[in-house]
């Protein structure tokens, strides 16, 4: 049997979560290549004398993130995308397929009494007085030099804390030098995207269906956007090799808006892809912190950091306000990126990263997360279950994890209509079909995109039974 070398520090607790991370560096290594056969369960558990349930919570989260493949007669091996060597067989090349990329407007955004559009944090949860600790913390110990014009690619101490907590709770591979400080998601698209047009990419692909808010600045870039499906599996990678993109665009921890998940087998594929066209993988990491049913699912650049940039930002854990984001690419992607701030903005706010630094730095954030994900999981159930009393026609999807739903609605409902009605209700909702590209849109079950992070548990329960209200008095009419 192979020796595994998992050193565990029983007295830190998590020990699936200790296990997980041992195999990764170890496939990272070298040490672990693909094909390799790993222990049973039951041995392995034996082994490192550990209970059999620790190690199964281990081996199902490195399946999820697709660098273990279970096979039935097979055993538990490495995983072919895992190589260290970057090598594997993707699906083959196809022609080109033109896609043309919706004409959709950004839908209006009523403020109604019950506000359910997606993508809102609960600001009211903001940690004020923390985050002033924090930043009278990091001012305290600032050098007067630390307030001149800052490093294009953020302050040294933020690159690093950021480094540490994304290789330690999303399981990337992260070191400071990768991490570029952005002013939010957004920013770092749109920065990264120029970069891609200059380096000849004729295309970018993204998924089918996607965030309106994306599309105007997608566009802007020059870049030809091919919309790609998304099933229950998240990304059709097949379909992906057919547009002719060499970058794409993907949220695999929580596909917005219809929260699925991206499978094992999609994920093997998509990095399979990359590496057989020479492309990249852009992930945006939007709200992969609020997962409730499980650990988190690891971020594909920890699969393979020299194929994937990771995109996320502190917009739905703290508040958008702040416009702190960050890129973990590269070290060449990394350098050009810095470059890029250089030449068009000089950097971030410093006062900003060094507060949330301190912040990273004295578990205030991960206290932070802790409290929220309480908080949502009670709000996602709350609005769930409400849902199915007040709207039971409906299929209620992407419960899983973020803080949205993405609800199907009952056969012969108007989405548009609901969306107006709901309004009347004082309930303003997100309709599904602009997300979706103009052919898919016509075939797509009608839906509402719904958040369910800023009102409290009561008031959710109101706002689902007026939306009953909205779906029946459509139906009667």
């Amino acid at each position: 049997m192979t020796d595994l070398h998992l050193p565990l520090d029983r007295g830190a607790g998590r020990l699936a979560a200790q296990i997980a991370a041992g195999f990764r560096a170890a496939v990272r290594a070298g040490r672990l290549t693909a094909g390799t056969r790993l222990p049973s369960s039951r041995d392995l558990a034996r082994d490192l004398d550990v209970s059999r349930g620790v190690v199964v919570a281990a081996y199902e989260q490195l399946t999820a993130e697709g660098f273990l493949v279970a096979r039935r007669g097979d055993g538990t091996r490495i995983a072919p995308l895992a190589r260290p060597d970057g090598r594997a067989t993707g699906a083959p090349k196809q022609a080109p397929r033109e896609v043309s990329p919706p004409s959709r407007e950004t839908p209006a955004e009523p403020a109604l009494p019950y506000d359910l559009w997606p993508g809102r944090p609960d600001l009211s949860a903001f940690p004020r007085e923390r985050w002033i600790g924090a930043a009278r913390a990091a001012l305290r110990t600032l050098p007067h030099d630390a307030l001149a014009y800052p490093d294009p690619g953020g302050v040294p101490e933020l690159r690093a804390e950021l480094a540490g907590y994304l290789g330690r709770v999303r399981a990337a591979h992260a070191d400071a030098d990768r991490v570029v400080i952005m002013n939010g998601v957004a920013h770092g698209l749109s920065a990264l995207l120029q970069l891609l047009r200059a380096d000849g990419h004729p295309a970018l692909a993204v998924e089918d269906p996607t965030s309106v808010r994306q599309i105007p600045m997608m566009d802007a870039s020059g870049l030809r956007i091919a919309r790609v499906p998304v099933d229950r599996d998240g990304l059709d990678v097949a379909a992906l090799a057919r547009t002719g993109a060499r970058a794409v665009l993907v949220t695999p921890a929580h596909q917005y808006p219809t929260g699925v998940v991206l499978s094992p087998a999609r994920r093997g594929q998509l990095i399979a892809w990359a590496r057989d066209v020479d492309g990249l993988i852009l992930e945006d990491d939007y709200d992969a912190e609020f997962r409730y049913d499980r650990e988190p699912v690891g971020c594909l650049q920890g699969v393979d950091p020299d194929r994937v940039v990771l995109f996320g930002s502190v917009s739905k854990s703290l508040a958008p306000a702040l416009r702190l984001g960050w890129a973990v690419a590269p070290p060449s992607l990394a350098g050009r990126l810095r470059e890029h701030r250089g030449a068009t903005d000089l950097g971030a706010p410093v006062l900003e990263q060094y507060a949330l630094a301190e912040y990273l730095r004295s578990g205030g954030y991960d206290r932070h997360l802790r409290t929220m994900r309480r908080r949502y999981r009670a709000r996602r159930d709350a609005l769930a279950e409400a849902l199915d009393v007040h709207l039971p026609g409906a299929t209620v999807r992407g419960v899983s994890a973020g803080i949205h739903l993405y609800v199907e609605l009952p056969p012969g409902c108007d989405e548009d209509e609901v969306v107006t009605r709901a309004a009347r209700q004082g309930v303003s909702v997100a309709g599904a079909r602009p997300m979706w590209s103009l052919g898919r849109a016509r075939h797509a079950t009608p839906a509402l995109v719904l958040g369910y992070a800023k009102l409290p548990e009561a008031r959710l329960v109101k706002a689902a039974r007026l939306l009953g209200q909205a779906v029946t008095n459509g139906s009667e009419g």
